[in-house]
C-alpha cells in the first residue's frame, strides 16, 4: 500500500513538473505533496522492502501436502483403514487458520452436495446416511493448530475410514486453510479417499 501511495504521488509531482510557471500558481497543480529527490529516495526503499518481504515469504512458504493408507489402528475392532494425514514440507511452522469438509454420498450428485461444513455438521451427515462415528469413521477437529515444518513426510492424521465407509462414501473433500510467519494464508483441498478404491489393505508381515 505505501508503495502505491508514493507511486501515486509520483505520477502527481511528474503531472505538476510538466505544468507552466504561471499553471502552478493556481490550484490544483499549486498544490506541491513532496520534492522529487526525497520522494525518489522513499520510492527506492519501498521498492527494496516489498522485494525483501516477497523473497522470504517465498522462503517461508509452507509446502501442504497428504498422505493415505490402508492400515489399522484408529477404529473399533482393528478393521481395515484408510488413514489420511496432512503434512508440512516446508521449513516453518504454520498455523491452521480454518478447517472444514464436504461429503458427498454415492448417487448424489455432485453439482449439488452439501455446503462446506465443520467435522460436526459433516460428522451428523454421515450419521444420518448410516454410517457409524468410530466404527465406520473418525474424524479430527483441528482449530488454531501449530504445524510443524518438518521437511519430511511425517504427517498430522486428519481421519481414517472403513471399508463401508470407502464403499458408501463418493468424496470427502477436506480444506485446510493456515497461516505462515509472515501473515499470509495458504489453502489446499484434498480428496480424502482419492486412491483408495485403487488399492487394499496389506496385512504388515510377522
Amino acid at each position: 500500500m505505501l508503495l502505491v501511495l508514493l507511486t501515486a504521488v509520483l505520477g502527481w509531482e511528474v503531472a505538476r513538473a510538466n505544468q507552466t510557471a504561471a499553471a502552478r500558481t493556481e490550484w490544483p497543480w499549486r498544490l506541491e505533496l513532496l520534492d522529487m529527490e526525497p520522494l525518489g529516495s522513499l520510492l527506492a526503499v519501498a521498492v527494496g522492502a516489498v522485494l525483501a518481504r516477497a523473497q522470504y515469504a517465498r522462503t517461508v512458504r509452507p509446502a501442504l501436502g497428504w498422505r493415505a493408507d490402508w492400515t489399522t489402528g484408529h477404529l473399533r475392532g482393528g478393521a481395515p483403514e484408510w488413514q489420511v494425514g496432512l503434512l508440512n514440507g516446508g521449513s516453518h511452522t504454520v498455523v491452521i487458520e480454518a478447517y472444514e469438509c464436504r461429503a458427498v454420498l454415492r448417487g448424489d450428485d455432485p453439482l449439488h452436495t452439501a455446503p462446506w461444513t465443520d467435522v460436526e455438521g459433516v460428522a451428523e451427515m454421515l450419521t444420518g446416511a448410516g454410517l457409524t462415528a468410530g466404527e465406520d469413521f473418525q474424524l479430527v477437529t483441528m482449530g488454531n493448530f501449530p504445524l510443524v515444518g518438518t521437511g519430511s513426510y511425517e504427517t498430522t492424521m486428519l481421519g481414517a475410514f472403513s471399508q463401508r465407509f470407502v464403499g458408501e462414501v463418493e468424496a470427502l473433500y477436506i480444506r485446510v486453510r493456515v497461516g505462515d510467519v509472515v501473515g499470509d494464508s495458504h489453502e489446499r483441498i484434498l480428496e480424502a479417499l482419492k486412491g483408495a478404491r485403487s488399492t487394499s489393505y496389506q496385512r504388515p508381515a510377522p
